[in-house]
């Protein structure tokens, strides 16, 4: 029989092939064999064959004959042969699984005409076989499709109840299995029914848990492991769930679970840890009494439901992970010397959930000084890190691979977690991860598993407390690294890798003497390097790690640079290595050990040519690399060798790829610098390009830095064409022609008058000894020019250089300036007070005085002067000497400032905000007390602007403030209750920026203040009015800008304080938040999807609530008169509720939600919808994919 069922499997496999003459020959033979009589097979061959055969038929002939296949295998299934009835329940179950999940047709045809013959085979009691086959296809049939057979599910039901009370258990929990699939698509009538008959099921059971709860606690005390274990089972189920409704009874679940995960009544664990029988018999007694054996022993069931229970306790209760720590770390640490392996890996499992719950909590910031750093779960977690090595310790020699696995990716989730926290354990770790490496205890992923945990270690921990062990690490290492196996290899070589930089670190002093070692590392890594036939990963890595080992080690290896440099140089020439060598050869070009490179003229070459490519990774290493071998290897270059680079530059100098651009000025500047001559050809080739660049209005930040670096060093080389003034007149030319005649077409965007003053400003202030005499001439031409453009370049230039060069000695500059207030353009007024402010920073003695007279004095220009005084303060606040500047002149200008706090001007009242919180921050001690002070003004218009001041005051980064914010935050945010809604709204938003750059600030708080929160995002109707315009009238709701606010707050709050949040109060007002106004729906479709992969289990309790406003802006119409705009505002608005449609599927079991499902299956009928659905579904499958595919340089 072995023989022939051999010969099946075989044919099987035949069957499966791509040569479609052997799937023929394959397909004949077999049914030649099964037309034997004297065949006989086994069940698994009798499985695969019915599969094999059976499955293409369903979907390819007519429905009439899959009719025909159904009702012969229903007829064969109640036969009183039993193997007829086995096969022909193979077949159902195989028709089941074949059937399209379409709701209709075939599917739905066939479905119905099983199910009954199906409930009359479960109502069979003479004959178990039948009964379980039955239950088993129901099971599957309710599974796939539940809600096609609604009409069916009273007489499933009825079938099914009488089961629970079977004497067999196998037919009881087959029962159960096919009850709990019923439930998913069941109306609530029926739902109702079942639930006053057992005890189990999903998201629905939240209402009737209260009466079910006391029962299974009061079951789980009964003697019996099963018993107990349905119930732990059960209360997994509830947590999972039901999370909102369980809250009260989770410290009971806990306390059980902690009773049972440690009950093994028949094993006693010593100190040491070593497991020993309690009450063993000896021989006699043993032959005498053979009533238990350990087979019998069940309890370990029992423990590892104990231990799952507990991991979805930690997973579902983030607001608990302090109390954890206290209480069931201690008893899972103890637990991991439990005797059967699969409970050990639970109890592992629920560990490292423990581990990745604490590390979501590490990025909200904590006042290091407080109380709550020592409530902190990452610092309860680090006064256990002994605790945790002694209890893994002995597990890592264990035999069981699967245990030392576990042991390995708790320790990798601890450093993730806690870096550095094996400091002073990393002698009682080594022994274990030796045992594991080694090729007697070690499998392929045993080894995979050792070397990736070393890697994490190595990269989380400093290299001194690997010097000790380096001896006894490194040769396991470098045998891995000759491994055969390619993953072996790989991840050996990146554990050599780091291992090169622990042992010489190049950025700190290192006593360790690491000369033994080096041979040995840079031989074994050569041998990978030479060979070219290996996998792709192996090739990448063993370039990679050589030049790490040239980097930290190559002054020990100059002998053998001209044996390995030129392996660089093919593999640079080589498509699907190079960029891989171009990263190694930075490495080693950048090393301080000043490397020879003597392959440096052949790779200059090769390197211009991949600037050509249509690679941006490519592109952006080969930059970065070039300009460290001019920096560090100019002296070995020349013009013709830098030529190869020079004549690729133009094309890269691009606004459309900022980045680019950026390294390609970086590396300009470093020729001008170190070989200036081969920018001889720099007006003709280049300078149209970079003026190109210049007028972009997108060049800022440190792309327009970096241009600004060219510049400076350019203008000091004074090549011909290139002096002071060369440069200047080419900086000064697209003014001059944007007003010239004919030149209506010539527009320079705003931004480019900024870049263009701040070039200028760079070379005259580099050039100042010779090039001042130029400033005059920018002096007199804001009072001379005639047209908007100079006016504002010249005001624009005049600034920049005062920033730089005290400009005290040109009379009357700041009468000057000040007189282009009074133009019409906003443009010129702009500059003209950017200009002032600027040239303050330049000598604060001479000119803020003026700008602080001139606001008390002139009403009309407050504005701009106000702008003037913000850019002093933004520039010199930035600096710390910047900081001893102005701090004489801060009671002066707090003055100033206060005097503009009522102003009816928003625009007025911002600026002043922004000014006086970034004052209070260079003072905190004195001006935070007087902002408090000013909360209990009568003005509403004092209290906006002194709240929206305090926004100014929250940085992403500690400050002095802080700890005198934390004290008096609360008294600004009770501000949330101000009658004034312009009040609130800025409350509103201040706390909105302490939820995002400083949780720490707003997390005590939010007991009180969440209810305000969620009171503001309620529509209120005395705030909507109707106003009249012309013939129509228009709707005006004033409330709304306070609860988009409101919800933004909320969004915030789901990533930065989300253990501080009851979910499912939150989520009834996100429910709100679905049916409002076009922009506070945008928002809160953006929740759902964060929701829906943050807490799943909560928003599956709340799918029906949340489906029907989704499908409600789905199927909206516009109005037939509506304008374009509607048009496309709606558009986006379906395309955003589809987004959150697909973030609702994701959920596990979602898609067996009745209303989840009705509503997907109109968007894949609707011809509007469904092309919009598919293409959001499909960029959310390849959106993992796409992160690994996007370019991450």
């Amino acid at each position: 029989m072995a023989s022939v069922s051999y010969q099946i499997a075989n044919l099987l496999e035949k069957m499966q092939s791509s040569d479609k003459d052997f799937r023929f020959m394959a397909t004949n033979d077999l049914m030649a064999e099964l037309q034997k009589d004297s065949i006989k097979l086994d069940d698994d061959s009798e499985r695969k064959v019915v599969r094999m055969l059976l499955g293409p038929l369903v979907n390819k002939v007519k429905e009439f004959q899959v009719e025909t296949i159904v009702e012969a295998l229903c007829s064969n299934m109640v036969s009183d042969k039993e193997q007829l009835r086995d096969i022909s329940s193979i077949g159902l179950k195989t028709v089941i699984a074949e059937l399209p999940q379409a709701p209709g047709g075939l599917s739905g045809n066939i479905c119905k005409r099983i199910t009954g013959r199906l409930t009359t085979a479960i109502e069979r009691q003479d004959d178990v076989s039948v009964q379980l086959e039955a239950l088993d296809i129901v099971t599957d049939l309710l599974y796939r499709f539940g809600n096609v057979l609604q009409s069916y599910h009273s007489s499933i039901l009825n079938a099914l109840l009488p089961q629970l009370c079977s004497q067999r258990q196998a037919v009881r929990k087959r029962t159960i299995c096919a009850c709990s699939n019923l439930v998913l698509s069941c109306n609530n009538a029926l739902y109702n029914k079942l639930i006053e008959h057992l005890r189990q099921s999903g998201h629905k059971f939240g209402e009737h848990i209260d009466k079910f709860v006391p029962l299974i606690q009061m079951w789980s005390g009964v003697d019996d492991d099963e018993t107990r274990e349905f119930c732990l089972q059960a209360f997994e189920s509830f947590i999972n769930r039901c999370p909102k409704e369980i809250t009260p009874r989770i410290s009971a679940i806990t306390e059980l679970c902690l009773n049972y995960m440690t009950h093994d009544p028949n094993y006693n664990y010593d100190e040491d840890g070593d497991d020993k029988t309690m009450g063993a018999y000896d021989d006699e007694e043993e032959e005498e009494n053979d009533e238990y054996s350990d087979d019998d022993d069940m309890s370990w069931k029992v423990r590892r439901s104990a231990a799952k229970c507990l991991e979805s306790i930690i997973c579902t209760r983030h607001e608990l992970l302090s109390e954890f720590y206290r209480v069931l770390s201690p008893v899972l640490i103890s637990r991991f010397k439990e005797r059967e392996e699969n409970v050990k890996s639970d109890i592992f499992r629920a560990y490292i959930a423990l581990l990745r719950q604490t590390k979501s909590t590490i990025n909200v910031n904590i006042d290091p000084n407080s109380m709550e750093q020592e409530e902190m779960p990452i610092y309860l977690l680090q006064q256990q890190v002994p605790m945790i090595v002694k209890g893994v310790q002995t597990q890592m020699k264990e035999k069981s691979m699967k245990t030392r696995q576990d042991c390995f990716q708790l320790l990798k989730e601890l450093c993730n977690v806690l870096p550095g926290a094996l400091t002073h354990h990393i002698g009682d770790l080594m022994p274990g991860i030796l045992f594991s490496l080694s090729e007697k205890n070690g499998s392929s992923n045993m080894k995979i598993d050792g070397l990736s945990f070393i890697f994490c270690l190595l990269t989380s921990h400093p290299p001194e407390v690997f010097h000790p062990h380096i001896t006894i690490i490194l040769p396991p290492v470098i045998n891995n690294v000759g491994d055969s196996f390619y993953k072996i290899t790989a991840e050996a070589l990146s554990v050599l890798k780091e291992l090169v930089k622990v042992i010489r670190p190049l950025n700190t002093e290192s006593n360790f003497d690491f000369t033994p070692f080096v041979k040995d590392i840079y031989m074994c890594t050569l041998m990978r390097l030479k060979t070219a036939d290996i996998d792709q990963e192996v090739k990448e890595k063993a370039i990679s790690t050589m030049g790490q080992v040239i980097c930290n080690l190559g002054d020990h290896l100059q002998s053998e640079l001209h044996i390995c440099l030129p392996l660089f140089l093919d593999r640079l020439r080589n498509e699907i290595t190079r960029l891989t060598t171009v990263k190694a050869l930075t490495k080693i070009a950048g090393s301080p050990l000043g490397i020879e490179l003597p392959i440096l003229n052949e790779a200059v070459p090769i390197l211009g040519l991949f600037l050509r490519k249509n690679q941006r990774a490519l592109k952006l290493s080969t930059l970065q690399l070039i300009d460290c071998l001019i920096k560090n290897y100019h002296i070995y270059m020349y013009v013709d060798l830098l030529h190869h680079i020079i004549v690729e530059v133009p094309p890269l100098l691009d606004e459309s790829d900022l980045h680019i651009a950026q390294y390609t000025l970086v590396i300009l500047k470093s020729i001008a610098e170190f070989h200036p001559r081969a920018l001889q050809d720099l007006p003709n080739n280049i300078f149209p390009q970079i003026l190109v660049l210049v007028k972009s209005p997108l060049l800022q930040g440190s792309a327009l830095n970096s241009m600004l670096d060219f510049f400076k060093t350019l203008v000091q080389c004074n090549l011909p064409g290139l002096s002071y003034n060369d440069l200047l007149q080419f900086l000064i030319h697209p003014i001059s022609i944007s007003q010239g005649v004919g030149a209506g077409d010539i527009v320079i965007h705003k931004q480019a008058y900024y870049s263009l003053a701040k070039c200028v400003a760079a070379i005259t202030v580099t050039m100042q000894h010779t090039a001042l005499h130029i400033v005059p001439q920018f002096i007199n031409e804001i009072r001379t020019a005639r047209h908007d453009s100079q006016k504002i370049f010249t005001l624009l230039v005049v600034g920049e250089i005062g920033r730089e060069i005290d400009l005290t000695s040109f009379p009357n500059l700041d009468q000057i300036i000040s007189e282009a207030f009074f133009a019409v353009s906003e443009e010129v007024k702009s500059a003209a007070s950017y200009a002032l402010g600027s040239i303050a920073i330049g000598n604060l003695q001479q000119y803020l005085p003026f700008i602080l007279t001139e606001d008390e004095e002139e009403p009309r220009r407050q504005y701009l002067l106000l702008h003037s005084l913000k850019e002093v303060i933004a520039c010199l606040s930035s600096t710390q000497q910047g900081i001893q500047q102005l701090l004489p002149f801060v009671p002066a200008i707090w003055e100033t400032l206060f005097r503009h706090c009522e102003s009816e001007e928003e625009g007025t009242r911002n600026v002043v905000s922004e000014c006086l919180g970034k004052l209070t921050l260079i003072d905190p001690t004195n001006l935070l007390p007087k902002l408090k002070e000013s909360l209990s003004s009568e003005s509403s218009l004092m209290r906006t602007t002194i709240v929206t001041a305090i926004k100014f005051t929250i940085s992403d980064q500690p400050a002095s403030i802080d700890p005198l914010l934390r004290q008096c935050i609360g008294e600004f945010l009770n501000t949330l209750e101000d009658p004034d809604l312009n009040v609130r709204r800025v409350a509103l938003v201040a706390f909105n920026s302490a939820a995002h750059n400083k949780p720490s600030l707003i997390r005590d708080l939010l007991d009180s203040i969440l209810p305000r929160l969620y009171h503001e995002t309620n529509v209120k109707r005395d705030l909507i009015r109707e106003v009249e315009m012309g013939p129509f009238k228009h709707t005006v709701d004033d409330g709304l800008d306070l609860r988009k606010a409101a919800f933004e707050c909320m969004y915030t709050l789901l990533d930065s304080c989300l253990d501080r949040i009851d979910i499912f109060e939150f989520i009834n007002h996100v429910e709100l938040g679905l049916k409002d106004h076009y922009d506070i729906k945008m928002l809160t479709y953006l929740m759902v999807s964060r929701l829906s992969q943050i807490c799943p289990g909560a928003v599956l309790q709340s799918l029906d609530r949340l489906v029907e406003p989704l499908k409600a802006t789905c199927t909206m119409k516009v109005k037939a008169n509506s304008v374009k705009q509607e048009y496309e505002k709606q558009d986006e608005l379906k395309r955003s509720a589809l987004r959150a449609v697909v973030a609702l599927l994701s959920i596990p079991d979602a898609d067996k939600n009745q209303h989840l499902n009705e509503f997907v299956t109109q968007i894949k009928t609707s011809p509007d919808l469904a092309p919009i659905f598919d293409s959001i579904q499909k960029d959310s499958n390849n959106s993992i994919n796409d992160f690994f595919l996007m370019d991450q340089s």
